[in-house]
C-alpha cells in the first residue's frame, strides 16, 4: 500500500478543514479562516478546481487544491506554459512536518498530465518554501499577484 494517498474533499470534509484553517501555523498564512473555509466550500461546484484531502496511510494530514494555472486572473502566472497547473495547499497538525513528501508524491501523479506544476508561498513563509524545496519545486522569483501582494513563483517540471 502506498503510504500517501489522495482523494475529493466533500462537505462532510469542511468541519475538519475549518479546523485546521484555525490553527495557527496556518491561520498566519491563510487569513480568515471562515472566508477560506466558504471559498473552499464554494469551489467544491467549480469544474476547474480539484480539492484533495492527503491521506498518510488512511489518515487525513493535508488539504491541496490544483487548478490549471491560467484559468483564473493570476499575473504572476502569466509566462507559464498553457497546461501549467497550480497548487495550493495546507497541512492539518497529523501533517506538519510531512508536505514536501505528500507534495511530491502529489506533484508525481499531476505531472503525467501538466508539463509544469507552480506554487505561489508567501517569501517569508520558510517552512512552506523548504517543503516545497523537498518535493522538486525551485525558483526564487517574487512576483505581484493580483492582490498586490508578493508571491514566490516556484515550479516544478516534468
Amino acid at each position: 500500500m502506498d503510504r500517501f494517498g489522495f482523494r475529493p474533499v466533500t462537505r462532510a470534509d469542511l468541519p475538519l478543514l475549518a479546523d485546521w484553517l484555525r490553527l495557527p501555523e496556518v491561520a498566519r498564512w491563510w487569513r480568515g479562516a471562515e472566508t477560506q473555509l466558504a471559498g473552499i466550500a464554494e469551489d467544491l461546484d467549480e469544474p476547474a478546481m480539484r480539492q484533495w484531502l492527503v491521506l498518510e496511510h488512511g489518515a487525513a494530514i493535508a488539504y491541496a487544491q490544483v487548478y490549471p494555472a491560467h484559468h483564473w486572473n493570476a499575473p504572476h502566472f502569466h509566462d507559464l506554459p498553457a497546461d501549467a497547473l497550480a497548487i495550493d495547499c495546507f497541512s492539518g497538525p497529523e501533517g506538519f512536518g510531512r508536505g514536501g513528501q505528500w507534495l511530491s508524491a502529489l506533484s508525481d501523479i499531476l505531472l503525467v498530465e501538466a508539463s509544469v506544476l507552480v506554487i505561489d508561498p508567501a517569501p517569508d513563509n520558510h517552512r512552506a518554501i523548504r517543503a516545497y524545496e523537498k518535493a522538486g519545486f525551485s525558483g526564487s522569483d517574487l512576483r505581484m499577484t493580483e492582490d498586490g501582494s508578493k508571491a514566490r513563483v516556484m515550479t516544478r517540471l516534468r
